[in-house]
Parts: structure tokens; sequence; C-alpha cells
């Protein structure tokens, strides 16, 4: 009785998994990886040193004002990583306990965080979310001070991840059809790339 139990109960997770993860698919409107979909990135509130910095705006002398006012210590870059979260049509509500993620930028050390907050996913209605970003330019390290210097620059004008950026998303718990999914219960981590473009192209 109790084998009978826990295969039944196998067999109603199997089932869930399969509805929340499914085949992988690349649609025009978003990235689908095991049913949840990374439709969009951005940049916003970039803010370098004390400086807070628009995008869009001409930033051609930023990179040589940064470099004086870094004198013998560092510059701290701040900025929102602005990305939404989906499902595809047909899906049923699921809900997410939060995720860890790692951001991986050309020129700087990885920047991780967990999002601690339930996140609400339902099909047609994207979750808007932002996670904070932050990386010091560090003057004492002058070949790294550079292409630092050249990201920050690029984040603030052009309010997108500069091509070749990394990044990986690992689900909390999902609940949904009344049963949950525990996190690493065949809900792995997700890993994006971005493009020339800005397209974002899953590694497989």
């Amino acid at each position: 009785m109790h084998y009978a139990f826990r295969r039944g109960r196998g067999l109603v997770l199997l089932l869930l998994a399969s509805l929340l993860t499914g085949c992988l698919a690349l649609p025009q409107t978003g990235l689908f990886a095991f049913r949840l979909a990374v439709t969009s990135l951005g940049i916003e509130d970039v803010r370098i040193g004390p400086y807070s910095v628009n995008a869009g705006l001409d930033t051609s002398d930023l990179s040589s004002l940064l470099a004086s006012s870094l004198g013998a210590g560092s510059l701290p870059v701040q900025a929102t990583l602005a990305m939404g979260l989906g499902l595809p049509a047909g899906m049923p509500p699921v809900e997410m306990s939060g995720f860890r993620w790692t951001l991986d930028m050309p020129g700087v050390d990885p920047v991780q965080g967990n999002y601690e907050q339930n996140v609400t996913l339902t099909s047609g209605e994207d979750a808007n979310l932002r996670l904070p970003v932050a990386f010091d330019v560090l003057a004492a390290d002058h070949q790294k001070m550079t292409p630092m210097l050249e990201l920050a620059s690029q984040l603030a004008s052009q309010g997108e991840l500069p091509a070749g950026s990394e990044l990986a998303i690992t689900p909390g718990d999902l609940r949904g059809l009344g049963m949950t999914l525990p996190s690493g219960l065949l809900t792995p981590t997700i890993r994006l790339n971005v493009g020339a473009d800005g397209q974002l192209i899953p590694q497989r």
C-alpha cells in the first residue's frame, strides 16, 4: 500500500513537471526553457559614482570624466536589470518561490543574488521584475579599469546588456495544480546568452 502511494505521488509529480517543463521552443516573443519564459532584459537607473546617467544620453565624455573621479580608489557602478518572466499561452498559473540568479558581463566579475519574493506567473501576462546590479571600477587594476569604464558607459548609453553577457536563473519551488515541485527537481538552471543584437540565446 505504501509502495502504491509513493508510486502514485511520483506519477502526480511527473505530470506536474511535464506541464511545467515540456519541450524547448524559441518563439519571437521570448525564450521558453522548461516552460519558463524570459521575455525581455534591459538596464535601468544607471548610477556611476556620483553621476546618475539616463539611457540614451551621449556618454562620449563619460569615460574621461569617470577616470578623473577615480583617483586612487574605486568607483561604484549601480544599475537595475529589468527582466520579464512569463508562461506560454494555455498554461495554468504557477507561483515560484523566488530564484537565484547570476549575471556575467564581459570585463567584470560575475554579479549574483537571490530574488526572495514569490513570483506569480500567469499565461499571457509577464511578471516584470527588477534585479540590483553593482560592481566597482578599481583604479589600482589598470588592465581592468578601461574595459570596466567602457562597460559602465555602454550600460548607461544603450540601456541594455552588452553582447556576450550571460544570465543564469535557478528557479525556486514551483506551486501549481495543488502540488509543489521542489527547486532542483526537473527544474534545472536556465542559462541565456545575449547576442549581438540583444536577442536571448539558450546555452546548450
